[in-house]
């Protein structure tokens, strides 16, 4: 078997008549000594294949076969990412566009909500005003049946109030004044009265389900220094 033989890498002077990449070497005897393969050695010569400029030390090893699976690989991948990236776009755009109706919905419902408790009420006062429109155009023989016929709709007017949720706030002359749910106009001095408490109502407060829809707006008694409140029993 013939033993392989590394090519020679004796530095030559460059001659200015050859190209600069020609690989051209003078083989002679005497510079490999008697009895070396010469064709052999120009055999191997030949077959050597340089290193590409731009090699890395990833590329550096590995065949052409290898190159071109690495690059089909990343490829794939590329292709992969790029299908992913537009799945997620799809989806993006799909999520706004149900916002964008739930949003819409969401309002046309809460509005048609509030129109619709609106008529429920106004339907429930109406016809109260009827009341007050009967009330007006009768003929009264006496004025206590005027009065009875207001406080007939005074009544109906509470009834009504009462089937949308609106209770009257439980305050009376004498109890004490709660600022949570009153509000204080001014104050008077009534002996007959505990100091602090509402001594008159100007205008009566109101629930909606539980909830304060109006304080009450009353007067507080308030005794000067030094004058006694007396016992209203």
């Amino acid at each position: 078997m013939t033993e392989k033989i590394q090519p020679h890498t004796t530095d030559f002077p460059a001659d200015p008549l050859l190209p600069e990449n020609d690989l051209t070497v003078d083989l002679t005897q005497e510079e490999f000594g008697e009895g070396a393969d010469l064709q052999a050695l120009a055999d191997e010569i030949g077959d050597y294949e340089p290193p590409a400029a731009d090699g890395s030390p990833e590329t550096a090893g590995m065949s052409r076969e290898d190159l071109e699976a690495e690059l089909a690989a990343a490829r794939a991948r590329l292709q992969t990412l790029e299908k992913a990236e537009t799945e997620h776009k799809d989806k993006h755009h799909r999520l706004m566009a149900d916002f964008t109706n739930h949003r819409n919905r969401v309002g046309r419902e809460t509005q048609l909500a509030v129109t619709l408790a609106e008529r429920k009420v106004l339907l429930e006062l109406l016809p109260v005003l009827d009341s007050f429109e009967r009330c007006i155009n009768a003929t009264y023989t006496s004025l206590e049946d005027f009065h009875a016929g207001v406080v007939l709709i005074h009544r109906q007017m509470q009834e009504a109030l009462r089937k949308s949720g609106v209770e009257p706030l439980a305050l009376n002359v004498g109890d004490p004044f709660d600022a949570l749910h009153a509000e204080a106009l001014t104050t008077t001095s009534q002996p007959g009265l505990p100091d602090g408490s509402v001594a008159a109502i100007y205008e009566r407060g109101y629930y909606l389900r539980d909830q304060l829809l109006r304080p009450a707006r009353v007067i507080v008694n308030n005794h000067p220094e030094g004058e006694p409140s007396q016992d209203p029993s």
